[in-house]
């Protein structure tokens, strides 16, 4: 197994979600590749934790990562409910989904929503969307 393509991956989703124009007309540029120390006052995008495991076989090396991607109401939005932050997620599912993600580092086989997980934060006042996608990522043939 090989850690290799972890950070071609986050660069490659985090450039999708930055530039798709779905998500900047939700967010603005409010996209960070981790979680800032002070929420924006509008809803934002914040890249998560990851898990990888090998996933090659006898034709080659890979690996497969699963990874969350949050997306988070902002400090000026605490009552505005879940509508701005669900559709702010379902523009990401979108944009990760159907977008061109494109690595630098090893060839992206498939990617694929996992799973949501809507809820309130911060005493009530806040709104959460935290998603997991999966990616499949081929390294390369096996070497005999």
């Amino acid at each position: 197994m090989s850690y290799e393509a972890g950070a071609a991956l986050q660069t490659a989703v985090y450039l999708a979600l930055r530039t798709d124009p779905t998500l900047v007309a939700l967010v603005g540029d409010a996209v960070f590749d981790a979680m800032p120390v002070t929420a924006p006052s509008g809803p934002y995008v914040a890249l998560g934790a990851e898990d990888v495991v090998d996933a090659g076989d006898m034709t080659g090396r890979g690996t497969r990562h699963d990874f969350v991607v949050s997306v988070l109401s902002g400090a000026d939005e605490g009552g505005g409910g879940f509508a701005v932050v669900k559709a702010a997620a379902g523009a990401v599912a979108g944009a990760l989904e159907n977008g061109a993600v494109v690595l630098e580092q090893g060839h992206l086989a498939g990617l694929w929503f996992v799973s949501a997980r809507a809820r309130r934060t911060e005493g009530g006042t806040g709104r959460r969307v935290d998603m997991v996608f999966r990616a499949r990522i081929d390294l390369g043939l096996n070497v005999a």
